[in-house]
């Protein structure tokens, strides 16, 4: 069998770049090395694009980049069999790509940029493509997508710094505090507050434009969060349903990384009848926002197990530890399986 060559991508310039890191060091430690040839690609910081060759370990530490082999590379836009470019000493080298696997969260990643350059270059790339991805990092725009699709979603408003105040006064009065503030188009809930009243809203809503031109407030959903992770492009595998138990708070930034006060309940604490609620929902929502590939989808259970929409992920954290890869496991899918499925449905472009 001729061995593939797989582009993993990884870095970036999202703030999420850390996150990037632990999932790509994940992946390329655990691609089938007898059926693929890996080519490690970081983007720094900056938005430099480097051939890295060296150890895992200096991925792990955001070191890579100060290895003295690595090589500036950029993708060729034109169609052809010659993807990667190669500059060293004004000399270029061509190498072809069989198919890419970006492993960036977040903005300049999963958001549709990056997967556009994909489609113009014509190389096969894991996830999904460029309108599901720019849609699902968009908040306002997936939960208006999900909601016309028949699917329950918190009550929300799209704000930017020019809303009058009258405006978010009166979504506050109709929903009642507390209020979640949240960049539109951010993950693993950076730059999101949760308001207890209107001195901490407006403070939520200025951290929040920090982060994005859009701010979504949101209700908070008196109930508890679960998670539901799908791989595949028509016939759909489904992991085991999770659960998220936060003792106060919420799901932030740290919680969602150190699970300092949290735990995720695998399998989650529920009956074999919401269960399968939730895994039809979950698919339903999968379908309806055009996914490929793979997808967390989060929903909150509200009163009498309403299940209520939260968010899709399009490239959930993919660490062995990380909650997509783990709920795959507990339905019997080993982590090494997950990529080469992932490798497979990507080539299927």
């Amino acid at each position: 069998m001729d061995k593939k060559t797989v582009a993993v991508i990884f870095g970036g310039e999202s703030s999420e770049y850390e996150v990037s890191l632990k999932s790509a060091s994940a992946v390329i430690e655990n691609l089938d090395k007898e059926k693929y040839d890996v080519i490690k690609i970081g983007i720094t910081r900056e938005g430099r694009w480097l051939r890295y060759e060296g150890n895992i370990d200096n991925i792990r530490n955001n070191t890579w980049f100060l290895d003295d082999h690595c090589k500036e590379v950029m993708i060729s836009p034109g169609k052809g069999n010659e993807n990667l470019i190669e500059v060293e000493n004004g000399m270029l080298t061509h190498t072809k790509i069989d198919v890419a696997f970006p492993v960036l969260h977040g903005k300049n990643g999963e958001d549709g940029t990056l997967q556009g350059l994909f489609e113009i270059a014509g190389i096969p790339y894991v996830g999904c493509n460029v309108t599901t991805s720019s849609i699902c990092i968009d908040k306002d725009y997936t939960h208006k997508i999900v909601e016309y699709e028949g699917f329950n979603v918190p009550k929300s408003l799209a704000i930017n710094h020019q809303t009058p105040e009258e405006e978010i006064d009166g979504f506050a009065k109709a929903v009642n505090y507390p209020v979640y503030v949240k960049p539109a188009q951010e993950g693993s809930s950076i730059g999101m507050t949760k308001a207890e009243n209107r001195l901490q809203l407006f403070q939520g809503i200025k951290e929040a434009l920090k982060f994005d031109e859009k701010v979504v407030l949101e209700e908070m959903i008196h109930g508890f969060e679960v998670g539901c992770a799908i791989l595949g492009n028509d016939d759909l595998i489904v992991g085991t349903v999770d659960e998220i138990e936060i003792p106060g708070g919420f799901f932030d930034f740290t919680e969602k990384y150190t699970l300092k006060n949290s735990k995720i309940h695998l399998p989650a604490r529920i009956d074999h009848e919401l269960c399968e609620r939730i895994k039809t929902a979950a698919k339903g929502i999968y379908q309806a926002l055009g996914c490929r590939g793979l997808a967390r989808v989060d929903l909150f259970i509200a009163e009498k197990n309403r299940i209520v929409f939260n968010e899709v992920n399009t490239l959930p954290g993919f660490t062995t530890g990380s909650r997509f890869p783990n709920m795959l496991l507990h339905a019997g899918m080993e982590y090494k399986c997950i990529l080469d499925k992932l490798i497979e449905l990507g080539m299927q472009r």
